[in-house]
């Protein structure tokens, strides 16, 4: 084999030195004073994050809740045949009232005759009047805008682009139709302590725990009750004969 022909070293300073590296060699010695932007170290920037939140559990969200309703929410809450207060009461065992901001308003008014239930529904007195101040009518953008500031709102759409959105903003519970009915998502994360297992398994999550993971619970309950009396009558017993014999050594 013949051997690999070498490069001359006159190449390998040309495929070094590049045009871009002249050019930036060439500012620097016209411009000695003048800072790189790319080398300067940008500040972080960490998104402020609210104070309800005790590391994933908000605290500002409880009874009597709050929820904010997108424009398809009313629309579909028809099409099954819900009213959306007493929907969203059994849902969540707990009062509830629905927020409508102008921007949902005002969609529903642009949507015309078509939708004119749904408009008459969010003009129902029951329901919370919430004014914004931005402009603009995108009712997606004034809720995620409004949840971000504010972390004490349930929001209840049907959409699939709005909830994506709602998920990347910790704490705040999605409510959507399933099945006929009302569903929450991510509201655990406002339960501290005990009240988990209790909404586990007479709150809201109702539908999603399984029938047999109750009836073991009350099982379990029920036999633990039982010992529990069994233990007592047995204690009754021993004392009972305990002051039979102390009375007999009196006599």
């Amino acid at each position: 084999m013949g051997k690999a022909k070498k490069t001359p070293k006159f190449a390998v300073m040309k495929k070094i030195v590049t045009h871009r590296a002249l050019k930036q060699h060439k500012q620097e010695v016209l411009n000695p004073n003048k800072k790189d932007l790319s080398k300067l170290k940008l500040p972080r920037n960490v998104p402020q994050v609210s104070s309800a939140l005790y590391f994933k559990h908000n605290t500002a969200l409880g009874p009597p809740y709050r929820v904010l309703v997108d424009t398809n929410f009313i629309n579909f809450s028809i099409q099954n045949k819900l009213d959306l207060e007493t929907g969203m009461m059994n849902c969540l065992y707990a009062k509830c009232t629905p927020c409508i901001t102008d921007c949902v308003m005002a969609e529903l008014e642009k949507l015309g005759q078509k939708y004119r239930v749904a408009l008459r529904i969010a003009k129902d007195p029951r329901f919370e009047r919430l004014p914004c101040t931005h402009k603009g009518t995108y009712a997606d953008d004034c809720l995620v805008d409004r949840v971000t500031q504010h972390k004490c709102y349930i929001v209840a759409t049907c959409d699939r682009d709005l909830k994506r959105r709602i998920r990347k903003i910790p704490g705040v519970p999605i409510m959507y139709i399933t099945q006929h009915k009302y569903s929450i998502e991510r509201l655990p994360e406002a339960t501290i302590g005990g009240g988990m297992i209790k909404s586990l398994c007479y709150g809201p999550f109702h539908s999603i725990v399984p029938s047999n993971f109750l009836l073991l619970f009350n099982v379990i309950v029920y036999f633990v009750i039982v010992h529990f009396v069994q233990l007592q009558e047995s204690n009754a017993k021993v004392f009972n004969c305990a002051s039979l014999q102390f009375a007999r050594k009196i006599c």
